[in-house]
């Protein structure tokens, strides 16, 4: 059978994120390298998919789609899993928290990340931004901790959303490599640690760790990716 999909991926880049979706929802799907050390998301090619040049690139039948957020909340309803339905109580919710996830949580990770493409090369300059942005993080998760319920943030299975913050929780403990990432503890969030502890347990989970080499506890206590192929930064 041919696949539905193809993602266009980098290993432990957002691009995770939509590979653990479509794991948990069974769909068929092609993946294609997205090689960062030579700068391939700048490519014409990839350009053509996103012009931005971000990763991931989800191609479908309705066209290529990009942004994390979109990609999730179009599998979800296309197959009818994963979030609430259109028509569900849950779903004004699980949308404004999916959408801060994205627009919030992962654009100052981002700024976290990239501090130099933000602030500029200055080292006291990104220093301050990203110690800005940690304290921003922190308030962050703690609004996100107090909204988690019954083990997943929206009823008794995983959503998309579960799956986005547990990718994002993964980056805050591993990166920036070079900067002093004490300011971010898993345990202060009991909650959250027990959303990565179940998703742990998952069969996408398992499948994604052997694809993208995440190690035995990418979530509750990662260590670097270690790819069968290309790299995560």
């Amino acid at each position: 059978m041919n696949p539905n999909y193809v993602l266009h991926y980098a290993p432990d880049n957002a691009s995770l994120v939509i590979r653990l979706a479509m794991e948990e929802l069974g769909v068929s799907y092609d993946t294609i390298l997205v090689d960062r050390s030579v700068r391939a998301q700048d490519s014409a090619s990839y350009r053509g998919l996103n012009p931005a040049g971000l990763i991931p690139v989800l191609e479908t039948p309705d066209g290529p789609i990009f942004e994390t957020a979109a990609i999730l909340l179009w599998l979800a309803d296309r197959h009818g899993a994963l979030a609430p339905s259109p028509d569900a109580t849950e779903r004004a919710a699980f949308l404004k928290w999916l959408f801060f996830a994205s627009n919030t949580v992962h654009a100052d990770l981002r700024q976290l990340f990239y501090a130099d493409a933000y602030i500029g090369p200055a080292p006291a300059h990104q220093a301050a931004l990203r110690s800005g942005i940690s304290a921003r993080l922190r308030t962050h998760l703690s609004l996100i901790e107090a909204q988690s319920d019954c083990g997943w943030m929206f009823g008794r299975t995983p959503s998309v959303l579960d799956i986005y913050l547990a990718c994002m929780l993964r980056w805050m403990a591993l990166y920036p490599a070079s900067w002093d990432r004490s300011w971010f503890d898993l345990g202060r969030y009991p909650r959250l640690s027990d959303m990565c502890q179940r998703l742990e347990q998952r069969p996408s989970v398992l499948t994604a760790q052997t694809a993208e080499g995440l190690g035995p506890s990418p979530f509750t206590a990662p260590d670097y990716a270690t790819p069968p192929e290309g790299s995560a930064t």
